[in-house]
């Protein structure tokens, strides 16, 4: 096959992209420039959108061997994933990038770029499987769970996912740098990228407040009494219990978190610990990675809500638009906006916008 390899420039991609030409394929090394000024999202190592990263991946293509490419993605990834990002918690929910990336921006708009180039699939450094069965091709956890990334890669429909490749999903990371050093790539030892690429600091309040501005607002606790004062709602998140800076203390001296975000009228909302029990989830505009269950039925499945959290046991049920998830055990605290993934075992089933907890 003729395949491009998406090489951020860290070990994984590097070495995803080494295993595409052991296996035979015509292979092209591809690096996605995100920014048309690099330097004003991510300096140093540590995320993908650097120079020295496309520098690292140039120098790991020319020791594998195969012609690398630079594209730039710049207004694909400020629209898709940027926008997004800023819109989403003007409206007080909490997205995810990574999902929103993989998404719009490394599948489905590289996918058709390299469709319409000629190439048949794209191979990422992802850790994740995939499968082939009756009803096309099913993605699994991989093999290492602390480095398993199938649940932001729950996004991809099954067009997407059937051009889609993952060489390390049966392997673990520490194997994977040994046998990066093995192959003689200088990016053997680099550090996993970590944080919200597009954001420097890593301050993601104070670089949403430098886009949305400062609004003084009232935080109130479950009766509606004033307890503080923020300069904007959209800087909180659900669960948050650091930061909030309030100026009555609570009684008993009893920690406080946020239970609810109202962005219309730029209201935190306060409470204790035990309000942020919830045992209900709705998704909105869900994908299915393959076959969808049949709907307006429920099914035993389990629920993750975070990259790397647990996944919850649970009752879900289907609509075209929707799906709703009762969990065997309460959760506490979850945002809208985040992620909701239903797992048959290691299966991904599908994903969906969580758009409502209870």
């Amino acid at each position: 096959m003729k395949i491009i390899a998406a090489m951020s420039g860290g070990v994984d991609s590097a070495v995803a992209a080494a295993r595409a030409v052991d296996a035979g394929h015509e292979v092209i090394g591809v690096h996605l420039a995100l920014s048309s000024n690099p330097q004003k999202y991510r300096s140093g190592a540590r995320g993908c959108c650097t120079i020295e990263d496309s520098h690292d991946a140039r120098r790991a293509a020319d020791m594998i061997g195969i012609p690398f490419y630079i594209w730039d993605m710049a207004e694909e990834f400020h629209a898709g994933v940027v926008e997004n990002f800023i819109e989403e918690y003007a409206q007080g929910r909490t997205p995810n990038p990574c999902l929103r990336c993989n998404e719009k921006i490394k599948f489905e708009a590289v996918l058709d770029r390299a469709s319409a180039l000629g190439y048949d699939a794209v191979a990422t450094g992802h850790y994740a499987i995939t499968r082939e069965s009756e009803v096309g091709r099913t993605l699994h956890r991989a093999v290492d769970p602390l480095k398993d990334q199938s649940y932001v890669l729950a996004v991809l429909t099954a067009r997407q996912l059937a051009g889609a490749i993952f060489p390390l999903g049966d392997t673990k990371k520490e194997d994977v740098r040994k046998e990066a050093k093995a192959r003689g790539l200088y990016v053997a030892n680099k550090p996993d990228s970590h944080d919200i690429c597009f954001i420097p600091s890593g301050n993601n309040a104070g670089w949403l407040r430098d886009r949305l501005g400062s609004e003084a607002g009232p935080i109130v606790d479950a009766a509606g009494n004033q307890v503080g004062e923020h300069q904007g709602a959209y800087t909180f998140t659900i669960g948050q219990r650091r930061g909030l800076g309030l100026s009555v203390p609570a009684e008993g001296g009893v920690p406080r978190y946020v239970l609810k975000i109202e962005p219309k009228t730029n209201t935190v909302v306060v409470g204790t610990k035990d309000a942020l029990a919830i045992s209900t989830i709705t998704g909105e505009k869900p994908i299915w990675c393959g076959v969808p269950p049949v709907v307006h039925t429920e099914h035993r499945g389990f629920a993750q809500i975070r990259a790397h959290g647990a996944a919850l046991a649970c009752t879900y049920r289907t609509t075209a638009t929707s799906i709703t998830a009762v969990l065997d055990e309460p959760l506490l605290g979850l945002a809208t906006g985040q992620g909701l993934v239903i797992y048959d075992g290691d299966r991904v089933v599908g994903s969906a916008t969580v758009s409502a907890t209870l």
